[in-house]
């Protein structure tokens, strides 16, 4: 019987048959810095109605408290590069589980918005550390056929995370007005177990291979993939890896310009787009803004709101990999504008239904959960070439926190200045200009592997 070189793609569907239960389990234990990063980014949520009457906090208080986070994820998704290219992607996750330790307590220790502060921009610092290195490290582990599913992995870590940050609040909104410092204290358990996890999972092939351990590499090819599929890899990975520098310069070089370019605005976008308006301010924008509304009720209807992004993210990770990245991110991005338009229209309506208003903000959510939530983590994750992945990744992912930052810093002033609607009107405006972008400028990633994704930028 003749014989001829097996593809890639068949090869792969053969090690998925073989072992991709082992890379669930492995995807399924990095991802839980997402939902360390859900939880600790939403539960502000919760605790600014806390904090901000028992240290009598301002709104410009009120936005330093909420974005000091975000501040500190800028800086570790700028260092991350460094630390996850140096050190290992292994390494550096297990580095940022123990700032996730460490920095709830202190938070929830804290007798003043500058000492809370200071502590929740450690908690940054390792949410901005686990967003670039996380996906980073599922990519590179993952067969192309099934990488949009198991990187979204870690945005489903993110909405659970978000989930049970809402319900911790809700739940300990009961123990009266220092229930705040349970809400962020009780992180500290999952961080640990995030911990012990991290001494399970073997190193990136990809980046033990741009070190020159290529022994080390195979050997956790051939557990990922079999032999026959590992010995392909290897081989794929090498040739590519021939080719890099892995340099800052490469990084820049005129060949990376368009991907760094479409990396860069696609995370901008999904942030500029104002979703952390909602997930952060959410309980203040129905306490202060629909009246009679008690804190009970708007900690309930983050839950809800919580609930929906879940649902909408489930059904994300099952269509990355049938539709394809780019018509999932352009739905979603149309649907966020549709969605904001019509709670535009319902703040500007007399006696318009405040049930209007809340089934508008749970359609944004949703349509931001389906596609501008796990899109721009996967694309970055898969547009660049391993040796300056970590450093590209970085860079994307900075960006990326500038706009979640530029978000929670201004969104009370920019309230006070264009009222509720104003502000969601640009908002909405912002996801229209996302679907043009998705539309004429990201490609179509799906069923490609990374070798093959980093040869398409050249044609």
């Amino acid at each position: 019987m003749a014989t001829s070189t097996p593809s890639t793609k068949p090869q792969h569907a053969e090690a998925g048959k073989q072992s991709l239960g082992y890379i669930v389990v492995l995807s399924t234990i990095t991802a839980i810095s997402g939902l360390l990063f859900g939880y600790n980014t939403a539960v502000i949520n919760g605790v600014l109605l806390f904090l901000r009457r028992q240290f009598m906090s301002s709104n410009l208080q009120t936005e330093i408290a909420a974005s000091s986070l975000l501040v500190g994820a800028l800086f570790g998704a700028a260092g991350a590069s460094i630390i996850g290219d140096r050190y290992g992607r292994k390494k550096s996750l297990m580095f940022s589980a123990v700032l996730f330790a460490v920095s709830p307590l202190a938070a929830a220790a804290a007798n003043s918005v500058t000492s809370f502060s200071l502590a929740r921009l450690v908690s940054g610092l390792a949410i901005g550390l686990a967003s670039v290195l996380t996906p980073v490290y599922i990519a590179e582990i993952s067969p192309p056929e099934n990488r949009g599913a198991l990187v979204s992995l870690n945005q489903l870590g993110i909405v659970i995370g978000i989930l049970i940050s809402y319900l911790s609040s809700w739940g300990l909104s009961g123990l009266g007005e220092n229930s705040w410092r349970w809400m962020l204290g009780v992180a500290a358990g999952p961080s640990l177990l995030f911990l012990v996890g991290l001494f399970a999972i073997p190193e990136s092939p990809r980046w033990l291979i741009s070190q020159g351990r290529s022994a080390e590499a195979e050997k956790t090819l051939v557990r990922m993939f079999g032999e026959k599929a590992a010995s392909e890899e290897m081989q794929s990975v090498n040739s590519a890896a021939g080719s890099e520098q892995g340099s800052w310069g490469e990084v820049f070089s005129p060949s990376m310009r368009k991907p760094l370019v479409v990396g860069m605005l696609l995370a901008l976008l999904s942030q500029i787009t104002g979703v952390n308006a909602v997930l952060y301010y959410g309980s203040v924008i129905v306490s202060e803004h629909f009246p009679g509304q008690s804190a009970g009720v708007a900690l309930a209807a983050n839950v809800i709101i919580g609930t929906v992004n879940l649902i909408a993210t489930i059904l994300a990770m099952i269509f990355l990999d049938r539709w394809g990245r780019r018509i999932i991110l352009m739905t979603a991005s149309a649907g966020m504008a549709v969605a904001l338009a019509v709670l535009v229209i319902g703040l500007n309506v007399q006696g318009a239904p405040a049930a209007l208003m809340l089934v508008s903000i749970l359609f944004y959510v949703a349509f931001f959960a389906l596609g501008m939530g796990p899109g721009p983590w996967l694309i970055i994750s898969e547009i660049f070439p391993t040796k300056v992945r970590g450093r590209a990744a970085s860079i994307a992912t900075s960006v990326l926190w500038s706009g979640a930052l530029l978000v929670t810093f201004t969104f009370l002033s920019l309230v006070n200045t264009l009222k509720l609607w104003g502000t969601f009107a640009i908002f909405g405006a912002l996801s229209l200009l996302a679907f043009v972008f998705v539309w004429k400028a990201v490609p179509e990633t799906k069923g490609r592997t990374l070798e093959q994704i980093q040869a398409s930028w050249s044609k």
